[in-house]
């Protein structure tokens, strides 16, 4: 019987539940709650001193909070032992033993309780094909590359078959063509085998592009948990909506009843609304570009299909618009355009007390 015919145990079902962390006066978690549905990857998204950390290090067992549950099945288990949790972490700088092979590496777990030997390599050698490196069992971490030896890491997390898996950023040390490889082959695994999986990372394509869903953190706080086109095109705070992806404040009026105008456009508002002058948030791809007008593009970086712009308006705002690429010739930097919302509802920046 495979790894594949025998599954890590499936579906644990994880609540986190007032979780509160502090060092000294600065506050890493203020009462955190969360909800990780079985067989779920959610990510952790949040700038730098946000609490993702921290709370993966608290599901670990790494840290102690000072108040608050991690309920992994119902059994609250912030008493139990790291070792004994039934909780694997995959970290960012792969933490391999360098004087075991790769084979050893992915069996030390199963060796420190007490498994045969025989079925020990049996298991590596099933996990190390798993992640792509079959006929690489013989070999050292510095005989590895970077993506190399975080596969033997993630191989080594699953082997004892933990009901929670938790990924410290690992794939911030990669560059980027095999960090692009290494996250679907991880999102692969976790479909595969079905494990509930926790995620942090600082990257927001990474979080979008793997999680089911996406917790966005601040302060220690959650922002919002949902999916990430929920989050990208519903977001529930005016941080999440500028924090996620790329975001144009632009001068605005309301006009009426949850109406807008913007840039000679009117628009209807999404969310709270406000009154007399406020900045409207827009999507670079909610803008569109035409030749002749009063605004002036100042660059461009080609994206592929798109090109993103840069561009002045009349009154000195700088504002971000993507547009086709095969129409992006005739918008050269220096060129003067039209800049025009195109028909969708729109938030507000003052709708949550943003400046």
């Amino acid at each position: 019987m495979t790894v594949l015919d025998r599954p890590v145990r499936t579906g644990a079902a994880l609540k986190i539940r007032g979780l509160r962390r502090s060092f000294g006066s600065a506050v890493a978690l203020d009462g955190l709650d969360l909800d990780v549905a079985p067989g779920e990857l959610l990510a952790l998204l949040g700038p730098s001193g946000c609490g993702k950390t921290t709370a993966l290090r608290v599901l670990a067992g790494f840290e102690q909070p000072d108040a608050g549950q991690v309920l992994l099945d119902g059994e609250d288990i912030v008493p139990v032992p790291a070792d004994r949790r039934d909780t694997a972490m995959v970290f960012q700088s792969y933490s391999l033993f360098p004087h075991l092979t790769a084979t050893d590496n992915v069996a030390f777990g199963l060796r420190m309780r007490k498994v045969r030997a025989a079925e020990r390599r049996a298991r590596a050698a099933e996990l190390l094909e798993l992640v792509g490196l079959a006929g690489h069992g013989d070999r050292f971490p510095h005989q590895l590359s970077g993506g190399q030896q975080q596969r033997v890491a993630l191989a080594r997390a699953l082997a004892l078959r933990p009901r929670l898996l938790l990924l410290d950023e690992p794939l911030s040390a990669l560059d980027a063509r095999v960090r692009l490889t290494l996250r679907e082959e991880i999102r692969r695994l976790q479909l595969e085998l079905g494990i509930t999986t926790v995620f942090v990372t600082h990257d927001q394509e990474e979080a979008l592009s793997m999680a089911d869903r996406v917790a966005v953190m601040n302060g220690g706080r959650l922002e919002q948990c949902a999916s990430p086109r929920e989050l990208y095109e519903r977001p529930a705070t005016g941080f999440v909506a500028e924090f996620v992806g790329t975001m144009n404040r632009v001068p605005g009026r309301v006009v009426g009843d949850d109406v807008v105008e913007v840039l000679g456009t009117r628009l209807p508002v999404e969310g709270p609304g406000g009154t007399g002058d406020v900045r409207v948030l827009l999507r670079p791809e909610a803008l569109e570009l035409t030749a002749g007008g009063s605004a002036h593009v100042t660059s461009s970086a080609f994206h592929g299909p798109t090109t993103r712009m840069r561009i002045t308006l009349p009154d000195g705002t700088d504002v971000t618009a993507d547009v086709p690429t095969h129409t992006a010739a005739e918008l050269s930097p220096g060129s003067a355009v039209t800049v025009t919302p195109r028909q969708r509802p729109v938030l507000l920046a003052s709708w949550d007390g943003a400046a």
